[in-house]
């Protein structure tokens, strides 16, 4: 068996929505600059009166034996990475063949060691596996270990939702609580530039979040790699009290020591590694003694085979690992053959799964905040076309 073909799939469509989908966006590391501060623009897609209109790019490899793994969706500049320069490397090769395929893509990248080439070969990563899984007749969660639990609780990611009206947090915290979810994670709106009014604002968050579920309940905070040392030192003092599992991403993710002095004075715990790469990148924060959560994210790291290489050396230093959610199906067989002391949660970044997910046949969706697995062949990227307004192979 080898690989025949390496496509890129385009599917568009809009997803209804009854007023905007993103309500609100999250603080970024450009907001030091005014002119993006205000700015209420956000990826994904583009809201129009009838509603959010998106574009998926789908990785599709298939073999000689007519087998098709995908993986998806990706950004159209992945897209066009794999096309123009992971496709040679694949074509004619052996698709079992991970490992090799993996160091060699990884090796003609001698540019791409993280960013938008780690993206793509994440992506050909999990096609793979997905191809894999098909050709035994197995869900992928049996091929890396089989599964440690019947499920795998999940968090709700409240990414795109509200966090400037009281009344309307307050509503939507009570609304993912009574749905089962174990615990949430908001996002903050301002970062040091904001001055002392964003930094109240920031509190009051959290403040009113933790009224409205009470005290025994996780919640999770997301500075989204856009604040500094001493804001953070600042603002975790002030939120101490209201006990977040963990503060997420607190510098950019190139501020190793940042995090480790972070590690230092804060007594809430520290989470990142989101926009890290590879088993290398995330050595270095592991050693550093930088985190307490570590967060790869499978399609951004490496893919499935590099996150169980991270997560290999993270819970050797016994931290835990729970991944970034941008990809739920990938996730989910990941989640299921760890150690529940080591994964507890899975990530449910609700508003993008709506977009990751529109095209998928079977969505990975939480029930009463926990997901189950099934046993399809593969990861679970069959396609929904039917909810496509137009699809067409580009880059082929």
């Amino acid at each position: 068996m080898i690989i025949s073909q390496v496509r890129l799939r385009r599917l568009t469509s809009t997803i209804p929505t009854d007023g905007d989908y993103w309500e609100e966006r999250l603080v970024r590391p450009i907001d030091v600059y005014p002119e993006y501060r205000s700015r209420d623009d956000h990826e994904g897609g583009v809201q129009t009166p009838d509603g959010f209109e998106i574009t998926a790019h789908f990785l599709e490899i298939e073999t000689d034996d007519g087998l098709v793994g995908r993986a998806g969706p990706v950004p159209e500049t992945v897209a066009w990475l794999v096309a123009r320069e992971l496709r040679p490397l694949l074509i004619g090769r052996d698709p079992i063949a991970g490992e090799k395929l993996w160091d060699q893509m990884h090796r003609s990248q001698v540019h791409g060691r993280q960013g938008i080439s780690m993206l793509a070969i994440s992506a050909v990563d999990c096609a793979l596996w997905d191809l894999r899984g098909r050709w035994l007749g197995q869900p992928v969660y049996r091929l890396i270990g089989g599964p440690t639990r019947e499920a795998v609780p999940a968090y709700a990611s409240m990414l795109g939702f509200s966090v400037r009206d009281p009344d309307l947090v307050r509503k939507r915290a009570l609304e993912y609580r009574d749905l089962g979810y174990p615990a949430q994670k908001w996002f903050f709106r301002y970062g040091p530039t904001s001055g002392y009014e964003g930094l109240h604002a920031n509190v009051d968050l959290v403040r009113t979040v933790r009224d409205a579920v009470g005290d025994d309940y996780d919640l999770m905070f997301d500075c989204w790699q856009s604040m500094d040392v001493s804001y953070v030192t600042a603002l975790a003092s002030r939120i101490a009290s209201y006990r977040p599992r963990w503060l997420e991403e607190v510098v950019m993710p190139d501020r190793v020591d940042g995090y480790r002095r972070l590690w230092d004075r804060c007594t809430i715990p520290i989470a990142g590694g989101e926009h890290e790469y590879t088993r290398w990148g995330f050595r270095r924060f592991i050693d550093s003694g930088a985190l307490d959560v570590v967060q790869p994210d499978i399609y951004w790291c490496g893919g499935l085979s590099e996150t169980l290489k991270i997560a290999a050396y993270a819970t050797a230093h016994d931290l835990v690992v729970i991944p970034h959610g941008h990809s739920a199906a990938a996730t989910l067989h990941f989640s299921l053959t760890q150690s529940p002391m080591h994964t507890p949660f899975q990530e449910d970044l609700v508003k993008w799964n709506g977009i990751h997910q529109f095209f998928l046949a079977d969505p990975v969706v939480p029930v009463a905040g926990t997901l189950r697995p099934t046993d399809t062949p593969g990861i679970g990227m069959d396609l929904d076309t039917s909810r496509a307004t137009t699809d067409e192979i580009v880059l082929e």
